[in-house]
């Protein structure tokens, strides 16, 4: 492609990790309580994962500006792996897929 250096770009560099985000009338933050409600169903993870309650471990935004929340859930034998971002254990979705088990704080 002409005019693009693409030694310029590092995709590990890109994601950006934060605390909080804001969701619906509130605030999404780590630690914070999930339920899995993918609302696409894309894959065979979406429809295994679906109503599983999970804890919020990351929430990252990508080079083209879109939140990735990878969640733990609660019922893996393997969690303690995911804490360790070890893969397989740590599912990533957007936030239209997961519904707060808790009420989410206001926004100020």
């Amino acid at each position: 492609m002409k005019g693009f250096d693409f030694g310029a770009w590092d995709p590990e560099g890109t994601a950006v990790a934060t605390e909080s985000v804001t969701w619906g009338e509130g605030r999404l933050h780590l630690g914070d309580r999930v339920r899995i409600s993918p609302c696409r169903r894309a894959d065979i993870m979406d429809i295994a994962l679906y109503g599983r309650t999970a804890v919020v471990e990351s929430i990252e935004r990508d080079y083209e500006d879109v939140i990735h929340v990878a969640v733990l859930v609660d019922d893996d034998p393997g969690k303690d792996l995911g804490a360790l971002r070890q893969p397989g254990h740590r599912f990533f979705f957007g936030l239209d897929d997961i519904e707060p088990l808790e009420p989410v704080e206001e926004q100020r």
